[in-house]
């Protein structure tokens, strides 16, 4: 009479088979578990960047005109085209001036609002407050601000006998109250990773840093920036990528002018393919915004993650 297994003891292949199939259904489960947010991402971002590129090498579709294929011949008129120069010259000196300048600020915020000061809870709402106003109220309150003869600059030059000049309305200055309302409106944002990342370190860094005799400036240069530059590297993407898609303050306060002197390449686009409806063109714009993009992105990763300590 033949001898049955006991029902805890499994044959060897049976085991196997049930691993695999174990392991299968949970690959299958955890796709199901994605699929949503994959199908969001697809059809939200990747197909409308496929999309774009698709267009650029078309002519903008008219009434009794369908669309037809071009080339490269959007991109020849782009290179011949003095306002998209124009655009991509103030968004280079836009990020190179905001960029750091936010980062820098929100920093020096951070440590100050980490200290034990009095108030210490009023400074960080205070800070903190801009951030979570409107883009486009904020452009109003400093288009009052900018206001020539009754805004709140130009009331405070008077009374000292001053002349307040066309902030909005001068080719020199135009662009720089751009760069000074975007580094009020992000400084706070920032200032939250900073300061989030400073109450993680352990104070004993600090402490073991003053016993062997180091200074405040060499405690910083030393410990705390090699620290923070995972938090750095963070809001150093989150910053460019705000000073590439800046839009609503130029229409809100300049709307590109005077002379284009404060045109940025995202309201260039919008202006191309919602005043001007030559869409092709304006998907040709957009590509080659996100290929700058891209390419700053990719160099900032491959340069800074190499200098980054990961704790």
């Amino acid at each position: 009479m033949a001898m049955r297994p006991p029902a805890d003891v499994a044959a060897p292949g049976r085991a196997g088979s049930r691993s695999r199939v174990g392991g299968g259904m949970a690959q299958v489960y955890a796709w199901l578990m994605l699929l949503p947010s994959l199908v969001l991402l697809a059809a939200f971002t990747h197909y409308p960047a496929l999309a774009t590129v698709w267009h650029s090498f078309f002519s903008t579709p008219k009434a009794n005109r369908p669309a037809r294929f071009v080339g490269l011949d959007n991109y020849a008129a782009l290179r011949d085209d003095p306002v998209f120069w124009q655009a991509l010259w103030n968004n280079l000196w836009f990020a190179l001036v905001t960029v750091p300048v936010s980062i820098g600020v929100a920093l020096a915020m951070a440590l100050w609002v980490d200290r034990k000061l009095a108030g210490r809870g009023f400074l960080r709402m205070a800070y903190f407050t801009p951030t979570v106003l409107p883009m486009v109220a904020v452009a109003n309150i400093w288009l009052f601000f900018y206001t020539p003869q009754y805004g709140l600059i130009a009331q405070v030059m008077q009374a000292f006998g001053m002349p307040g000049p066309n902030w909005l309305g001068n080719r020199g200055t135009a662009l720089p109250a751009l760069m000074l309302v975007t580094v009020w409106k992000e400084a706070g944002f920032f200032m939250i990773f900073y300061l989030a990342a400073l109450q993680s370190m352990s104070p004993a860094l600090r402490e073991a840093a003053l016993l062997e005799g180091a200074s405040r400036w060499q405690y910083f240069r030393r410990v705390l920036w090699p620290l923070l530059m995972p938090t750095t590297l963070f809001v150093l993407v989150n910053a460019l990528i705000n000073a590439v898609r800046m839009v609503d303050h130029v229409v809100v306060m300049t709307r590109g002018g005077p002379d284009n002197a404060s045109t940025l390449l995202l309201y260039y686009i919008y202006q191309v393919g919602f005043s001007f409806w030559d869409t092709a063109y304006a998907a040709a714009l957009t590509v080659v915004l996100l290929g700058v993009l891209a390419l700053v992105t990719l160099a900032k990763f491959r340069w800074l993650d190499r200098r980054t300590h990961y704790q």
